[in-house]
């Protein structure tokens, strides 16, 4: 959310100083566009630049245009679709990753402070909202429950509108605060996760020193988490406290809950163990089978940074429904 929220900021920035600014965003894509639907980007007239529509030699022919277009009175948004194949017939990118993108270069005018300020809120206490844009201007109002991530339609250049939520969509829970839960908050945080850990020791230094978590709570014992630990689709949980006793606390109070992703942090032989314990209580093996146990993507991780980054890698695989391999 940092990165979006200075894109935000240099805008507001620029209407605030009467400097020319054009919005670029992603309104849809497919394939392997390098431009995923959501990225955006700032240019104002005065060169400065934030954020990314996918990079690439694409990215620096629209930031051009922008430019460009920017330098005309007259100029309110364009719409352009991108094919990043060579062999395409028109609308090349210049781009050979495959896939498409569409486009949209909008100049925002002095009457968008009020929505952009709203928006500069909403990211920067962590909430959510919906982003609109449209021929007739862009628009945030307060999240609407129900609403989908994105919503693109168009019927042509003159009747087309965006729509997406923005702030956090997913939640990661650590329970557990020590050394490798402070390189996962690390990790996690540069990928837009919302962070909450949670911990029974309130002193322990590195929950102390974690500063990329936006929430961190002291419980008195770990089946508090039963009420503390909210179920949802885009709710992650990992568990790595401090051994077999809390972890197996932890797990009992969230393994009647629903989440899209849940994996407890130990060896094999622990995790048997802790498992075999289950079966005999008669908890069923469905249950069990939502467990990512023991965590993370077998990359022969031994620091809390490599462990991190391969419970960061397998995370990211089921974020993006790919299934995940043991």
């Amino acid at each position: 959310m940092k990165k979006q929220l200075v894109t935000w900021e240099l805008i507001c920035k620029s209407l605030r100083q009467n400097i020319p600014v054009m919005l670029l965003y992603v309104m849809e894509s497919h394939g392997s566009s390098p431009g995923r639907q959501g990225f955006f980007m700032a240019v104002n007239h005065a060169g400065e630049i934030e954020g990314s529509i996918g990079g690439g030699i694409m990215e620096h022919k629209f930031i051009e245009l922008a430019k460009e277009q920017l330098g005309h009175f007259a100029t309110s948004y364009s719409i352009h679709k991108q094919y990043h194949d060579k062999e395409a017939a028109r609308q090349q990118s210049g781009m050979i990753c495959s896939g498409d993108q569409t486009i949209l270069l909008y100049k925002l005018l002095p009457e968008s402070i009020t929505p952009v300020n709203k928006i500069i809120a909403c990211l920067s206490q962590n909430q959510q909202g919906i982003l609109q844009l449209s021929p007739l201007g862009l628009h945030f109002t307060p999240e609407i429950h129900g609403e989908p991530d994105y919503h693109y339609a168009m019927q042509s250049e003159l009747d087309w509108s965006y729509r997406e939520k923005i702030g956090y969509r997913d939640f990661l829970y650590i329970i557990g605060g020590g050394h490798c839960a402070l390189a996962l908050s690390e990790v996690m945080q540069k990928l837009d996760f919302y962070i909450h850990i949670f911990e029974d020791r309130p002193h322990l230094h590195t929950l102390l020193e974690n500063s990329t978590a936006h929430e961190k709570t002291i419980v008195r014992d770990y089946s508090q988490l039963k009420v503390m630990v909210p179920a949802g689709e885009h709710h992650y949980v990992v568990i790595m406290t401090v051994g077999y006793r809390t972890d197996d606390i932890a797990l009992r109070a969230l393994l009647h809950k629903s989440f899209r992703y849940c994996g407890v942090l130990g060896s094999a032989t622990k995790i048997g163990k802790m498992f075999d314990t289950y079966r005999e209580e008669g908890i069923s093996e469905t249950l069990l089978n939502r467990i990512q146990a023991p965590i993370g993507i077998d990359i022969s991780s031994q620091t809390p940074g490599e462990i991190a980054v391969s419970i960061a890698a397998q995370i990211i695989k089921v974020r993006h429904s790919i299934p995940v391999l043991h």
